[in-house]
């Protein structure tokens, strides 16, 4: 599913236009950037929570040079959905 579409979903359920759908879609989800560069969480009853985790610095290699070269240790977001989330995916979505 794209942006685009999640708009259009918005759009036709809530009866906005799909200039408003998008503008609260952007803003949205510049709202959780916004907590997550400012490295607050966000969470959302029901649905999961955007948290910023932190990686330790590490040491990583070039294999085509030869050369191992230091990873700095640094934040990067990431999702974690509810339980109901879970279960409800896992109870929907057909066998492969």
């Amino acid at each position: 599913m794209t942006k685009a579409e999640i708009v259009a979903g918005i759009s036709e359920e809530t009866g906005l236009e799909r200039s408003e759908a998008l503008r609260a879609v952007e803003a949205f989800m510049l709202s959780i950037k916004r907590s997550l560069s400012e490295g607050q969480n966000v969470y959302l009853r029901g649905f999961g929570s955007f948290v910023v985790k932190r990686r330790a610095q590490k040491t990583g290699r070039n294999i085509s040079k030869k050369t191992t070269v230091i990873i700095p240790a640094h934040n990067i977001p990431s999702f974690k959905p509810a339980k109901v989330f879970v279960e409800e995916v896992k109870n929907n979505v057909a066998a492969d």
